[in-house]
């Protein structure tokens, strides 16, 4: 009978070579599962790249936000516009015709005093070009507070617009934290599994050197030979996963990841309880303020559709000159003239009531999606919470499994010395403080990225609440620019 235990005891303590692999390995388990972990230690080189950088990156350049801010600033032109009501319409006219002219006259008609027709001696011919040239002036002294409600609609919507950018922003940056810990945790995992095919194949080799002098069985080989297989299984596997973080991490930073840095939680900014953190999301979360944006607009929409039903008034003055006057060569007039007109609706068919109604049943439709979204917000909020304090809870319950994973494997191996274990045992314990070890890494990584997931859930996930090396975007430039602006044709971008 095989004494296994003793062909064991052979393998670790008759080569020192494997023990020094296998002590670099769990070295580099513990260097590569303490990546997140010594994040709030640790300090990143010069030369890598930080959550910071990144993020900052992605604001500035991230084409989701740069084409966000475009709309707003095309937003901001729905101010003007509605002012327009406001102001004064010119416009000039000007015309020229050629015309001729053949003019016989009427025979005179037959009375008594004239018993017969007699027909005019002459002719008249005339070639003429009638022209002239004019301008007419309107301004609407009361148009039922239609211009006044246009231009408060108009300003929600800007508002609601920004709020809708600065969500943009939230979502960029936290898909961005979550891209870059992800690179770093399927790095970190991705370096375990190599390092696991390593000491597997060791392992493998020394298992078929004992069976060549009988000391193990061609089951331990083959028990052997699975462990490293699947190990590699699972390196290919953690590749892939490593290059779809890659991939994402480039879609939303802009870059490809080089050197990353370890990166911290960001749990210094939530507060300390979830009641207070729900109370800050339900005022100050992007979605919930455009939504409340978005009923104001719909509150004066209904106040500019209201506006039909009152009268309005205006004033025209128009000036005109002519030439060749109705076709008479050298014939001039001059015409200036200024008049008030007031139109009083009557009756235009039931549109304007509907209109009216229509107006109504959105501003309703608002209302209720903006508790739809402070519903959703809470839930969202209370999840990541909850996702934040299972991640905290795992670090520490997956630091005592990784602990007593290693007392386990330490143990079976000694146990396998004096023939109490097997191969299968040693290789069992093994993946088990593997598995362990990902676990941690794994529950590391959702702890900085579910805090993030609060901060944003709270609306507070910005470039200026994260002090970003980054020059931050300031709407109102654009919007004093414009909103009193008469000419003009460029945009900021120059075209």
């Amino acid at each position: 009978m095989i004494d296994r235990g003793s062909g064991l005891a052979g393998d670790w303590t008759g080569r020192p070579g494997l023990i020094l692999s296998f002590a670099r390995g769990v070295r580099a388990w513990r260097l590569l599962a303490g990546v997140c972990a010594a994040a709030a230690l640790a300090q990143a080189p010069a030369s890598a790249e930080t959550m910071s950088g990144a993020l900052a990156h992605a604001y500035v350049n991230s084409p989701d936000i740069n084409q966000q801010r475009a709309n707003v600033r095309g937003i901001d032109e729905n101010i003007p516009k509605a002012k327009a009501g406001w102001l004064p319409k010119v416009n000039a006219t000007a015309n020229v015709n050629w015309q001729y002219t053949y003019l016989r006259a009427a025979p005179t008609p037959i009375t008594p005093t004239n018993p017969t027709r007699q027909r005019p001696a002459g002719v008249t011919y005339d070639n003429a070009t009638p022209r002239g040239y004019g301008v007419q002036a309107s301004e609407t002294i009361f148009d039922g507070f239609k211009t006044l409600n246009s231009v408060r609609q108009a300003e929600s919507q800007t508002f609601a617009a920004r709020e809708q950018m600065r969500g943009t922003e939230t979502n960029v940056l936290l898909s961005g934290a979550t891209a870059y810990m992800d690179v770093l945790r399927d790095t970190a995992i991705l370096g375990l599994r190599k390092n696991n095919i390593s000491v597997l194949e060791e392992q493998l080799r020394q298992t078929r050197d004992r069976f060549q002098v009988g000391e193990v069985t061609r089951t331990d080989v083959a028990q052997a030979e699975a462990s490293l297989a699947q190990s590699r299984s699972d390196f290919f596997a953690a590749q892939s996963a490593l290059q779809h973080s890659i991939a994402t991490y480039r879609q939303f930073i802009g870059v490809e990841p080089r050197s990353l840095a370890p990166a911290k939680s960001v749990e210094a900014l939530l507060p300390k309880r979830m009641s207070e953190a729900v109370e800050v999301s339900q005022t100050e979360h992007p979605a919930i303020a455009a939504a409340l944006h978005t009923v104001d607009s719909a509150m004066a929409a209904v106040k500019v559709a209201e506006s039909a039903l009152y009268p309005t008034a205006s004033v025209v003055a128009q000036v005109n000159r002519s030439f060749d006057y109705q076709g008479q060569t050298g014939a001039k007039a001059f015409n200036a003239a200024v008049g008030g007109q007031i139109n009083v609706p009557i009756y235009q068919g039931g549109a304007e009531y509907a209109s009216i109604r229509q107006a109504k049943e959105a501003l309703g439709q608002a209302r209720l999606q903006a508790d739809l979204q402070r519903d959703t917000v809470r839930s969202q909020l209370v999840t990541a919470w909850g996702q934040l304090q299972t991640a905290k809870a795992q670090i520490i319950s997956g630091q005592a499994a990784v602990s007593a994973a290693e007392i386990a494997l330490n143990g079976i191996r000694e146990e396998a010395k004096v023939g109490q274990r097997t191969t299968f045992d040693v290789l069992t314990a093994q993946q088990t403080l593997l598995q362990t070890r990902v676990n941690l890494v794994t529950a590391q990584h959702d702890r900085v990225v579910s805090s993030y997931n609060v901060l944003a859930a709270m609306g507070w996930l910005s470039a200026a609440r994260l002090n970003l090396t980054a020059q931050l975007y300031d709407p109102t430039i654009h919007f004093n620019q414009t909103k009193n602006r008469l000419f003009g044709i460029s945009t900021p971008d120059g075209r």
